[in-house]
């Protein structure tokens, strides 16, 4: 699935071997819309390819967040001011479940990762005005993380992301990426 995706701002390392991407983040990369800290940043890596709604997509992240703000996930963009990126990120000493939805201006959501020992799953939903967000610990139970209104488009860019705002260097493993048509499923089914 990753030979459709192309690089919006390219790592200085990565490599797609056996169907898992492999990336190292550069220097202070991050996505961000002015709120509270007053900055724009779009210099986060992500790997997207092109989709029309409605779809769901699907990534397993494996990364060793230990410093401040370190993030890897899935992101879905219509350009530099309309996106959402979700996973896990750094903050108050520990791994949180983040999520940063932009539309002019960027909000986080966050609440502490459950124990993540083999990594974790991204699912997300655009369909109907609306944009899911879903995680697992292992792969088969599938809570919701966010439920939000998503501006609809075209087409929209969906794949990995990744960031380091305070430094350089996490290593982070991508496999199982998926895009296909929207699940469709109840709000509260969680396979």
């Amino acid at each position: 699935m990753f030979d459709a995706c192309t690089w919006l701002n390219e790592p200085p390392a990565h490599r797609i071997d056996g169907g898992t991407l492999h990336a190292v983040t550069g220097d202070r990369t991050d996505f961000w819309r002015i709120t509270s800290y007053g900055f724009i940043r779009d210099t986060g890596h992500f790997f997207g390819r092109p989709v029309a709604a409605p779809f769901t997509a699907q990534v397993r992240v494996r990364a060793d967040f230990t410093a401040l703000y370190d993030q890897a996930g899935l992101m879905v963009r219509i350009d530099a001011h309309r996106w959402l990126k979700a996973g896990v990120e750094f903050s108050d000493g520990q791994p949180m479940l983040s999520t940063v939805l932009t539309n002019e201006l960027s909000d986080w959501a966050t609440m502490p990762a459950p124990a993540l020992p083999d990594g974790f799953w991204l699912r997300i939903t655009v369909d109907q005005g609306a944009i899911r967000v879903q995680y697992s610990a292992d792969g088969l139970a599938w809570p919701l993380l966010r439920l939000a209104p998503f501006p609809a488009a075209e087409h929209y860019l969906v794949g990995p992301m990744c960031c380091t705002p305070e430094r350089a260097g996490l290593a982070v493993r991508f496999s199982d990426f998926t895009v296909g048509p929207a699940l469709g499923k109840d709000l509260h089914d969680l396979t």
